[in-house]
This record gives C-alpha cells, structure tokens and sequence, in this order.
C-alpha cells in the first residue's frame, strides 16, 4: 500500500480515484450487491486515508471518509438553475406548421415524448455531483444515489470542463417492467411510468435493487458554452442516449416523423404519449427564451387516445351506492393508455344493446390518460365463431338476490333494497371519502372487512369504533390504529354540506347541497322537516330531487339521531357558504387539489383538508378533488401518497408544499 511517498500531482490523482472508488463501491454495498469484500474496501480506505494525511491539502471536497453508514440522505430538497418547465402542447399539424413559422430556417429534432420521471443531472469538472427530479419545476429531490445505483444511461463521469446540466427522461423499459413481474408476480408493478417514479422515491436503494431504469437525455447545458451547438452530436459526444432524435427542416417532414413516432409507439420499449419538437441548435433554442410556463424553442405534439382489442371474457354486474347496477366488463389482459387493463366500463344495457357486444367478441377497448377504460365496441363481428353469448342483465341483485327496477331512457338497473349488503359497504366508503366526512385513514378495504364482521353497518359506527377493538384485527398496529381513531374524530366536524353527500341520497349531488346551504336551511332535520315544497322552492331543485331527499331523509331520522349522539355535527358550517375571496387573493384563477396532512405553521395543530380547502377558496382558488389536465396546483402536506405526486408530475401540473401556500394566505390576510 503507498501512502505518502508520491509527487503532489501523481498524490492528488490517486486520492480522487480512491474517493471515487469508494463512492461506487459504497453506493453498491448499500443496495444489496458488494462489488469486493470486506477485507479489500477497508483496505482502499485505509490508503485514502493514509494519503490524506501526508497531503491534508490535498483532501477532496467531498470527503468520503467523513460520511459514517448509509450515504446521504435521499430527497432533501435542491433547487434548480433553472426552472424545468412545461411544454405548450399542440394535437393538430396546424400548429405544428406555426411553430416552424415561428422560427424559419432553423432545423427542428423530433423525438418520443417517453412517459417517465424528469431529471437534472450536475457534473461538476467532470463528475456527476447530484440528480435531481423535476418536482415542482423550480424545486426537486435530491436522488444522486438512486440514480447512481439503478439507472443506466448516466455516466459517472463526462469528458468536459465546468458545470454540464443534462436534462432527461428517467423510465422502465417495459421488457424491464415484464421481467419484473414475472419474477413478482405476488407483488406485481402497476405500469412502467409509476414503477420508474417509485424507483427514483424509495428510502432504500437494496428494495428496488432489481428495478432497472434507462436515462434518456433531452436538454443540456453547459459553463463555459461548448464549442458543439447541435443538441444530438453534443449529448453524444459526452456519452448520453437521446431517444431517437431525427432533425427535421420543414414541417411536412416533422409531421412525416410525428406519424412514424405514433404507428410504432406500440413496438418500443419504453412508453410514451406524444413526440417533442424542439429546436435543434442549442443557441438558438436559448435565444428563444421562455414564456411563463413553457420554453417557446420546444412544443409538444400530444397523440389521440389509445385503443387495443382484447377478448371479452365475461361479464361482471356492480352493485354501487345508491343501488345502481352497472355491467362491468372482465377482459383478457390488454396494456393500453400507460397501463394492463383487466376491467371496463359498458355503461349499461342500452349501451351493450347499441354496440352489439357479446362475451367473447374481440372488442375495443379505449383508455386516454387515467380516463377509466371503456369498451368502445367489437372489432369485427363478421369474425363470430357462434361461440359468443349474449350480455343477459340480471332480474335480481347480484348482492342481495332482491328483485330489480329499471329507471330512466337507459333502462338503468335498481336495487331497492336498502339492506343490500353491498350497497352498505358502498354508502360506508361514500361516507368516508374525500369529498364527504374525509376519514382519510381508513381505506375501502378495511371498511369492507369491518362490515363483513358486522362492526360497521352505518356511518354512526365509525364513531363508535375504539383503538382496542381494532386491534384485534391482524395486520392493524399500534400506530396503524392511532391514526384512524384520530381520523374519525377529526371527521366530527363534517357539516350539512359534507354530511348530506356523504349519504349518497339519489339524484341528490353536491351541488344540491351546496344549494340548500346558501338557501338558509341551518341543519339536516332542517331540510327534512321543508317537505317536498320547500325543497322545489330552492333554486335549481326539481320535483324530483326533492322527493328523493324527503323520502330518504325520512328513512334516515333515526341515522341522524345517532350521529347526533356520538357528535357528529349535521349543521351548515362557514365553509358550506360560498367564500368571499379577499382582496388582492393569491390563488385568483388557479384550479388546486390539495392532498396529505395539513398543518398550520403557526400553532403546528393539524388543520382539517377542508378548512384548509376553504381558506384556498378565501384566496380566490377553485378546489378539485383529484389533479386533471387543468389543475394548477398540488398543494401538498405531509405524508403524500404517490399517485397524486405521479399524476402532477405527468400532467406537469406545478406542486407546491403547504408552508408556501400558508405564507401568501397570511400576507393576504386570508388568515
């Protein structure tokens, strides 16, 4: 081993190819897979630090030897140079055209739109220095491990001087996301894009050690400006895959590639939705600057829904909240729209009746982003073989075997029965969603086994529930328990408005609710004391609607007496009022969906989504319930699940955590 007896120089080179070995060799140890033994990476620490203190000046920066255990912590927050930002979407060749217009003579590449995570890859003098996720476009995670240890494609190091930036496309190759789960197939991945999310999110690196992800580069940066300007040859050059860029000069020939990109997206390996069009000589795409949101050098060129054939295998009748049967289709398993689809909807037998569908007809099967999937109708029925079989609704209730009732144009099925076991569970999980009494801690699931026990029959008995008699259940813990006790009795304070949608009376919708809030009616005896009368009275409110709550209102007095018992507040509320939006509102125009736990800054006391949701309206915003091409904002609490995360940063709809949303309510005297 040599410590001490080498030149400064050759000291210096060999100091930073121990740190860098350390850091591979470390980063492979921690998930799952040592390169060398024991014995042999002491060793190589042992000289590293030999060689420090004979050349204390020469200690690298970082010092590897100064990092005890696991490497860094994952996810901290880093801010970008610059924001990673939107593209303007376009779905017509008109606009395609127009962005040629914009920009004459300026040759254009047109690549896939893959369907993974963003990054922003550092390298600093030549060496990867961080990864970080696009997150909210001005802001990400730090994910420099994860990167280094699952994803191909990002070379530790690139032959170039001073600070590169590339900026890429994280995702799992779907021969990836097969071999996956053909191994796990009692755990199994949901899609390519989610599993490349989740990879890039876990807390350590040895559980997602199979899941390999591939990096493709879409954007670089560099300081001092390299002498190449052409994007393809210059991320070549430094050893990065693009996906598949071809320089085009007009539009005709983009649009030519376009169409290519689309025909044969079903026979890549990777996902993707659309094709980029970005301007290929990255001074001019600079020159170009940026609009608000969007870069004007780039556009993307989104493609039409997805449609697949499968076989449908049988037929399916779901019984849901307020009675309704509706037929859902059982397929063979077909990836359509980013996703294996196994189920779909038909609508109902009108629908079945005006497509002519058949068990076993190979059918068409449509799924545009996370649109539920539907039959659109069979392929061919010239190619019968006689095997098929007719759609035959039911005359009883699947659940309850109870006769049914056809209402409406449709001739929709009715299960009438108010006892109906699976309407019960249905009305249970109605009651405790999001846009009703907010019981975020338990999930459909568990209601389900607490009614199957008897447990649970009406939404009074949430607040009945005790922490010991959950845990008599298996897999419910201590802290699993805690927190849905706290969540139900956070639900108390649900309100007329909330209280009347989450017992999913017919025909009777939020916005009815929020109708008979603003006509004065203080509580829900209120409303069912008006007769139907005063119900028709209100704005909006039909004869019908308002037979519908006066019958079932009436049904459920002695419900509502037991909410009553156990405190469960039936009363309008501020909320239930339309807000008045404060002068000078921060959130004037934005569609926003909030999600996790929510806190106040400034007392640190948990703060109900709703209230918080009100005090949003209060600074001018419209509250969504899940995130959609036309949310604005994310705003996020604490313990966020993934899926909203994932949807947003799909969509590349902007997230931003509660504390800065908290800051403008206060400067606007919101609160």
């Amino acid at each position: 081993m040599v410590t001490g007896n080498l030149c400064p120089v050759n000291a210096r080179d060999r100091i930073q190819e121990l740190a860098d070995q350390i850091v591979v060799l470390r980063d492979a140890y921690y998930r799952g897979s040592p390169k060398v033994a024991d014995a042999d990476y002491d060793a190589i620490e042992d000289e590293l630090r030999g060689l420090i203190e004979a050349n204390p000046e020469l200690t690298p920066d970082p010092n590897p030897l100064d990092q005890v255990g696991a490497p860094a912590v994952l996810h901290a927050p880093i801010r970008h140079s610059r924001p990673m930002l939107s593209l303007e979407k376009a779905t017509k060749p008109e606009q395609v055209e127009a962005f040629f217009t914009r920009f004459p003579g300026q040759p254009v590449v047109v690549m896939p739109k893959l369907d993974g995570l963003s990054l922003a890859l550092v390298y600093e003098n030549g060496r990867l220095a961080r990864a970080v996720t696009r997150g909210d476009g001005t802001t990400g995670d730090d994910v420099t491990m994860l990167v280094r240890a699952l994803t191909d494609g990002v070379p530790d190091k690139v032959d170039a001087p001073g600070r590169v930036e590339v900026r890429g496309e994280a995702v799992m190759l779907r021969s990836t996301f097969a071999a996956y789960n053909k191994v796990h197939p009692d755990k199994p991945l949901i899609n390519p894009r989610n599993a490349a999310a989740g990879t890039l999110r876990a807390k350590d690196p040895a559980t997602v050690a199979e899941r390999r992800l591939q990096f493709f580069a879409f954007d670089l940066s560099t300081e001092p400006d390299s002498a190449d300007t052409d994007l393809d040859g210059a991320l070549r050059t430094l050893g990065f895959a693009a996906a598949d860029m071809r320089h085009c000069h007009d539009a005709e020939a983009a649009q030519a590639v376009i169409t290519t990109i689309e025909q044969q997206r079903n026979d890549l390996d990777y996902d993707l939705d659309g094709a980029v069009l970005r301007l290929a000589d990255r001074d001019a795409y600079a020159a170009a600057g940026t609009r608000s949101s969007s870069p004007r050098g780039a556009l993307a060129f989104k493609f039409a829904a997805e449609e697949k054939t499968t076989v449908l295998a049988d037929v399916v009748w779901d019984v849901g909240k307020t009675g309704k049967i509706a037929p859902v289709a059982w397929l063979e398993p077909v990836f359509v729209g980013g996703t294996t689809v196994t189920r779909a909807t038909l609508a109902n037998q009108e629908v079945i009746k005006a497509r002519g569908i058949k068990i076993g007809d190979t059918v068409l099967v449509r799924r545009a982003g996370d649109v539920i999937p539907f039959v659109a109708g069979v392929l061919d029925a010239a190619k019968r073989t006689g095997e098929e079989r007719e759609i035959v609704p039911p005359s009883v209730c699947p659940s309850c075997e109870e006769p049914l009732t056809e209402q409406g144009n449709s001739r929709e099925l009715f299960c009438t029965n108010v006892a109906c076991p699976a309407q019960t569970v249905r009305r249970l999980i109605h009651w405790a969603s999001r846009a009703a009494a907010d019981i975020d801690a338990i999930g459909g699931v568990w209601i389900e086994r607490l009614a199957e026990t008897g447990i649970l029959e009406h939404p009074s008995d949430f607040y009945r529930l005790t922490k010991e008699t959950l845990l008599e259940f298996d897999r419910i813990g201590d802290v699993s328990a805690t927190r849905m006790i706290e969540s139900i009795d956070a639900s108390r304070g649900v309100g007329l408005r909330r209280a009347l949608i989450g017992l999913a009376i017919p025909m009777a919708s939020e916005g009815t609710a929020a109708r008979l809030c603003r006509a004065g009616f203080g509580s829900l005896e209120d409303v069912a004391d008006a007769g139907e009368e005063g119900l028709v009275a209100v704005e909006d409110i039909g004869p019908k609607v308002a037979a519908s709550l006066i019958e079932h209102l009436t049904r459920l007095r002695p419900e509502l007496e037991r909410l009553r018992e156990v405190g469960v507040s039936l009363d309008v509320r501020e909320e239930d009022f339309p807000p008045v939006v404060a002068a000078g509102a921060p959130l004037e125009g934005k569609t926003v969906v909030v999600t996790g736990s929510i806190s106040d800054p400034r007392s640190g006391e948990k703060v109900p989504r709703p209230t918080f949701q009100r005090l949003c309206e209060r600074a001018g915003a419209t509250i969504a319930s899940s995130v959609s091409a036309n949310t604005d904002l994310l705003i996020t609490g604490a313990d966020v699940g993934a899926s909203k995360l994932t949807k947003a940063e799909k969509l590349e709809v902007e997230v931003v955590d509660q504390g800065v949303i908290w800051q403008q309510l206060i400067e606007a005297g919101v609160v």
